[in-house]
């Protein structure tokens, strides 16, 4: 039976040069599916809240339904390392808060590591020590967009910049296994790679990254007019799953299905 990646796994992984793949995973079939093509890391992002339940951000995602879909992805995947997000106000109340969610998200799910964005480098360095791995994620932080507003590229101010180069240290020195790095131009993204010693997942931050994460429903087409400039569609699997539905129609309108193949004898 192959063993899950651990935090040392995806380590190494940089320090030998070998890039990360890494893809959203929200159910038990989906993760399934990633796990057995390869993919290194699965994170059950709460991108959820817009993909799978409609939402316009992902600011109404819950505790309960991140641990739901964690715990159906943990147990899809067998050899992947599996991240699950905190969800908004899960952990920017107050520092107890923060580490009792974490310790139940870990726990509920049998995830790898947390993921937590913005700059919480406190939490992070006391998760660290309580034994729960912690992914960072830094530059566009979706939970942010009622204070940032809808800017997507980050760090192309010279302060913001190094706010955001001296986050990425803080988070390898408080004990950060990896980070996000969301929507921030190339060169910032291959400056934090090759500076730090965690690795450092792209999306949206170019090429020289340590690995690239998608939005698995964006590379599988399934939302073929919406498509983000970051992201390459490897699969039309939306134009395929209505041409599929709509045979499926109608062979059920012209009483072609079920046929006698499918009638269960006595």
């Amino acid at each position: 039976m192959e063993r899950r990646l651990t935090s040392k796994d995806i380590m190494k992984m940089k320090s030998g040069g070998e890039r990360i793949s890494a893809l959203t995973a929200y159910d038990y079939s989906m993760a399934h599916a990633v796990d057995r093509a390869g993919v290194d890391m699965i994170l059950v992002g709460d991108s959820l809240g817009m993909v799978v339940y409609g939402e316009a951000n992902t600011l109404r995602v819950t505790m309960d339904q991140m641990i739901s879909h964690g715990r159906a992805v943990c147990r899809g995947a067998k050899r992947a390392y599996v991240v699950v997000d905190m969800p908004f106000m899960s952990f920017q109340v107050s520092m107890e808060e923060g580490i009792r969610n974490a310790g139940r998200l870990m726990s509920a799910t049998g995830a790898s590591a947390v993921k937590i964005e913005g700059s919480h480098i406190e939490l992070t360095k006391r998760l660290s020590q309580c034994g729960i791995p912690v992914v960072g994620h830094l530059g566009y932080t979706p939970q942010s967009v009622m204070a940032f507003g809808r800017e997507i590229v980050r760090g192309r101010a010279l302060d913001e910049r190094e706010r955001i180069m001296e986050s990425a240290f803080q988070l390898e020195e408080a004990g950060a296994v990896a980070v996000v790095l969301e929507s921030v131009p190339e060169s910032l993204g291959k400056q934090i790679s090759n500076e730090t010693r965690i690795p450092v997942i792209g999306i949206g931050s170019g090429r020289f990254c340590d690995g690239e994460i998608q939005v698995l429903y964006d590379v599988l087409g399934l939302y073929p007019d919406f498509v983000p400039k970051h992201t390459r569609i490897f699969s039309h699997l939306g134009t395929s799953v209505s041409r599929t539905v709509k045979k499926y129609v109608r062979a059920v309108k012209d009483k072609t299905f079920p046929g006698e193949e499918n009638v269960l004898r006595p």
